[in-house]
């Protein structure tokens, strides 16, 4: 972009010389508010941003992931996929709105359970005014953007049980495992006084408090809810890849306000995030399609954009501090690690992890966690300076990914076994998995044919 030589010049005239004027008195309270110590005010463009942000984050669960797991399945299971998300969304919001911005972020539960979970005092926002702020966006909007994490987290694990678990099960669990697990993790991470975020761990967007929790949630209730029925003998095909890949569309360019709007400002950082992130799909999406041609001889069209996701999940957590390097190397690493994650680890253990929510998201998130650690370094192109240790982090990192992968995988396996139990099994029976999950839950079919 072209920049005029002298930005002033439209100010040399007489009504110009006015117009500055102007500006400067408007000005005036804003410098006096600072001098005085007041609180600062909205600012405008952070503002506009974040909802832009917030919008594209929501539009990467209803249509993004709805299209993309949707055209995996079976078309008499399609339906089931669209509404679970649907469903997850509103649901989610609810328990947002009730207490669940309020656990994730508050700082009022005290010294020792406050390292571990929020208190109570932001529960429908009623101790939050219409003007308070977060940061310099307003506390709803904070709000609004943090729900959009919320709602995606659990709809991600639904891809690993699709076809075979009963609506009911699918419910009761995302709701009690985003209450258990997301809402802890999050504060862990991202509250003020959370346990991880005083360690200082390193994770702008969710590697951790998204893609780890839901990539190892959905690896233990695939593995107890059971393989569906065929598995792994049957030929599972997409019903519909054209679907997938609008799906994968949406995801790409969601994860724009997904982590660039994670920085709650519109500045060099959100900059930084958006580009690294795009960056670390495209090379993702190749190496992983390379990989299948030097296989198969022949590149998939679902390998493709299956490798965009690992990419756009590895990056996840570091897009707010590697550079173009850094996200080079996560992408190349994530494309053939998540690959022979969703493909060889999971033919040898024989667990059915449908659409490979463990293989990509999980296994991504933890190899951006880690690699965060390396390439934040400005050294290594990032933006850690002279002062950073790199083997401190890692520690930091491993610690936090640890961690997290016990205390998911434990209350996971818990919850699902206490739905089951409530519920009358997690599966739906043998004649309603073969006649398709949209005519026995929802009495609806996708197609007429």
């Amino acid at each position: 972009m072209r920049v005029a030589a002298n930005p002033m010049k439209k100010f040399s005239s007489f009504p110009g010389k006015i117009g500055l004027f102007t500006v400067f008195l408007s000005m005036v309270p804003t410098v006096l508010s600072a001098a005085d110590g007041s609180a600062p005010s909205i600012d405008k463009s952070d503002t506009a941003w974040i909802m832009a942000a917030s919008a594209l984050v929501l539009f990467m669960t209803i249509p993004g992931l709805a299209f993309f797991y949707g055209g995996l399945v079976h078309k008499r299971n399609v339906l089931s996929v669209l509404m679970q998300c649907f469903a997850i969304t509103s649901v989610m919001t609810v328990i947002w709105t009730l207490f669940g911005y309020s656990l994730a972020f508050s700082e009022s539960a005290g010294d020792s359970l406050g390292k571990f979970i929020g208190g109570f005092d932001l529960a429908l926002l009623k101790g939050g005014q219409f003007d308070d702020l977060a940061g310099s966006i307003p506390l709803f909007l904070h709000f609004g953007f943090q729900m959009t994490f919320f709602i995606i987290t659990p709809a991600l694990m639904i891809g690993a049980f699709v076809e075979r678990l009963k609506f009911s099960a699918v419910m009761i669990f995302c709701i009690f495992w985003a209450i258990l697990v997301y809402l802890p993790v999050c504060h862990m991470v991202w509250g003020g006084n959370g346990i991880l975020f005083d360690m200082g761990v390193i994770d702008l967007a969710g590697g951790i408090v998204v893609h780890i929790t839901a990539g190892i949630g959905a690896l233990v209730a695939c593995i107890v809810a059971g393989p569906r029925k065929g598995y792994p003998k049957s030929t599972f095909m997409p019903h519909s890849l054209p679907m997938t890949v609008c799906g994968t569309g949406m995801l790409w360019v969601g994860w724009y306000g997904f982590n660039g709007g994670s920085f709650l400002a519109a500045d060099g950082n959100a900059a930084l995030a958006i580009v690294v992130t795009h960056i670390s799909a495209s090379v993702a999406s190749i190496v992983w399609s390379s990989i299948e041609w030097a296989i198969h001889g022949k590149p998939s069209v679902l390998g493709f954009v299956t490798g965009a996701i690992a990419g756009l999940a590895a990056i996840t957590p570091a897009a707010g501090e590697v550079g173009p390097l850094g996200a080079l190397i996560i992408g190349c690493v994530s494309g053939v690690v998540c690959f022979w994650a969703s493909t060889s680890l999971k033919r040898k253990l024989k667990y059915d992890d449908s659409l490979d929510v463990w293989g990509v998201h999980g296994v991504g998130g933890i190899i951006g966690t880690l690699l965060v650690a390396f390439f934040a370094s400005s050294s290594l192109g990032g933006k850690r300076g002279e002062d950073y240790d790199i083997l401190s982090q890692l520690g930091t990192q491993s610690i936090a990914v640890i961690g997290v992968v016990i205390y998911t995988g434990v209350i996971s396996f818990v919850l699902l076994k206490i739905v089951g139990a409530i519920t009358g099994g997690l599966r739906v029976d043998e004649q309603e998995e073969n006649a398709g999950l949209d005519i026995t839950s929802h009495g609806e079919n996708a197609y007429n044919d």
